[in-house]
């Protein structure tokens, strides 16, 4: 093999591993710091601008001072989780020595087009789950969270008939939140005591961007200003979107069927937190398709996410005990990374879900515009932002606690 088709294959392994770490949702500065440990392997001098839309490599080998560029446009990824402890599996192999570079890149393309490992009766499940599970978490009634998990399930469907139509595709978010406004609206005249406007947060839950706004942050806070500033513009677009839509299905709703005057139910009960954390986070391993090998450590995330927040919040405040439960996060996953020798991001996004208060920006969104208030919470806007914040710090103090040993 001549020296130029030797850089060849490195440089097509360097820029498929980056498009298949996109396509999985995996952070700029996470990601970047990946790819050059791995050019730094491969003997390559290298330079990477990644964003949430686009990719930008700058490689070279040796002496030669010819660059070779690769600009290529992509679409922002979705969380795959089993498919990046596979990748990563991959590079440690192409490192030992196990795979030669066209093996290498033979594997993550059956790595890219894997199907979902869960098919599409668990995914369903997981949409109904999520919306009961966080319903639940609200400590609302057991109205709310019966009705939450059936809406959550019509967004299920939503979402499969967005993989066969781009139309549905482009208006995902705000079809999906004006269809559940209106069915909650028309559930009212037989079950008056739903709350209604949690119920329809409940149901799109799954879409409300808590995670993509804190990995925005995390990315300004790494100092990856372009990639950190798109997500959270994205994150609070798509906010929008299901905010107007969730409003104008409710307006419709209330011309079609009229309004319903709210019978208060009794509240769930303070120990059904946990049994809500631990459904919650069953329905992140198959939204976010991890491994079950990696189930339980991922399964386990959110309950020491959860627990260490409410210690925090006891002991401290609630803006504070989410610095708290991020701290506590964040040295587990990295833990979970130094006995695998996995990425931590694989159980640290999902105890992350837990914890981030995306939920909490619709809320004062809704009591913003409104002036409506659909749970008692006060300073609703403050507390969020300090508890953004709060994460963010928490993470950060947790890698200079326990460093982890992966750059992903």
């Amino acid at each position: 093999m001549t020296e130029q088709d030797n850089f060849n294959d490195k440089r097509n392994f360097i820029i498929r591993l980056g498009k298949a770490l996109h396509k999985f949702g995996t952070p700029a500065y996470r990601m970047e710091a990946h790819l050059q440990s791995v050019a730094t392997f491969l003997g390559l001098s290298a330079n990477f601008v990644i964003t949430p839309t686009s990719l930008t490599f700058v490689l070279s080998q040796g002496d030669d001072n010819q660059d070779y560029n690769h600009i290529v446009r992509v679409k922002p990824g979705d969380l795959d989780l089993g498919s990046l402890a596979r990748t990563d599996e991959l590079v440690e192999e192409l490192s030992s020595g196990q795979r030669t570079l066209k093996e290498a890149i033979e594997r993550l393309d059956e790595i890219a087009n894997k199907p979902n490992p869960y098919g599409r009766f668990l995914t369903f499940l997981a949409f109904g789950g999520s919306s009961g599970a966080f319903a639940m978490l609200m400590h609302t009634s057991w109205n709310d969270v019966f009705w939450s998990t059936i809406l959550g399930f019509v967004v299920c469907i939503f979402v499969f008939w967005s993989e066969r139509s781009r139309r549905v595709t482009e208006m995902l978010e705000p079809i999906s939140a004006l269809t559940t406004a209106m069915l909650a609206s028309a559930i009212m005249l037989i079950d008056p005591s739903i709350n209604m406007p949690l119920v329809i947060l409940s149901a799109i839950i799954a879409f409300i961007p808590g995670l993509a706004l804190t990995l925005g942050l995390s990315e300004l806070a790494a100092r990856n200003l372009m990639s950190g500033t798109a997500r959270i513009m994205d994150a609070i677009m798509v906010l929008f979107k299901l905010y107007f839509g969730a409003v104008l299905g409710m307006a419709l709703g209330k011309l079609l069927w009229g309004e319903v005057t709210f019978v208060q139910p009794p509240e769930t009960p303070v120990w059904t937190s946990w049994l809500a954390v631990t459904v919650l986070s069953i329905s992140l391993v198959i939204l976010f398709k991890a491994r079950i090998k990696d189930a339980p450590w991922g399964i386990l995330s959110g309950f020491v996410a959860y627990g260490a927040s409410i210690w925090g919040a006891m002991h401290l405040d609630v803006a504070l005990g989410a610095f708290v439960g991020a701290f506590a996060l964040g040295v587990y996953s990295n833990l979970f990374s130094r006995i695998t020798k996995l990425p931590s991001s694989i159980v640290k996004l999902l105890g992350l879900v837990v914890l981030v208060p995306g939920s909490k920006v619709y809320i004062g969104l809704n009591t913003a515009i409104s002036g409506q208030a659909m749970l008692n919470a006060e300073n609703i806007g403050s507390q969020t932002f300090l508890i953004f914040m709060s994460l963010v710090a928490g993470l950060i103090f947790a890698n200079v606690a326990l460093p982890s040993r992966k750059a992903l």
